[in-house]
């Protein structure tokens, strides 16, 4: 059930990822064009930038569910079945600890509890806690910043979502020695 979500989770992230890919692409062929033509619109940079930040941080979350990111495998391919499904394991919640502290750091950096407790008030939020990250606009868009870096709130759930998953597959296979782990859990 747990590896059919983050199935579900990782085809979403690339989806929008791919969507997101696609919206780089004709924000900076508009750019080239207004650009060429003079009439050159300044926003269309940091949007772009933008949206290839989110499309970056989705596509990293779902290579954690398809072990598919880059990895130097020297030891894996040197070790035998038990040995490799063990290290996979290991490596399973040594990504579990990293999402689970982007999740930490992103719970202390959009303090939830703290702008509740300033009752969702902006300016009492920064006078008590002198964190911006609610007010601070954008360069050019003009939005807040808030929304730009959402992203991390849903790279830490969709990492730690994947890593759970993947060890919840690794585990079982690992404490029993078998030879699956080797061959990363297709979906």
């Amino acid at each position: 059930m747990l590896y059919r979500l983050s199935a579900l989770w990782a085809r979403a992230e690339i989806a929008l990822a791919a969507l997101l890919a696609a919206l780089v692409t004709v924000l900076i062929l508009v750019n080239v064009a207004t650009r060429s033509a003079r009439m050159a619109i300044f926003w269309i940079d940091e949007a772009a930038i933008y949206a290839m930040i989110w499309m970056t941080f989705l596509a990293a979350s779902a290579a954690v569910h398809q072990r598919t990111a880059v990895a130097v495998t020297l030891v894996p391919d040197m070790l035998s079945g038990r040995s490799r499904a063990r290290l996979t394991a290991v490596l399973d919640l040594v990504a579990l600890g990293f999402g689970l502290a982007i999740a930490w750091f992103c719970w202390i950096w959009f303090d939830p509890a703290g702008f509740a407790a300033a009752g969702f008030d902006i300016e009492a939020f920064q006078g008590a806690t002198f964190n911006f990250i609610y007010a601070e606009p954008t360069t050019t868009l003009g939005i807040r910043k808030a929304w730009v870096w959402l992203i991390m709130l849903i790279f830490s759930f969709g990492f730690v979502l994947h890593a759970l998953a993947n060890l919840s597959r690794s585990l079982p296979v690992a404490l029993k020695g078998g030879e699956e782990a080797s061959t990363g859990d297709a979906a």
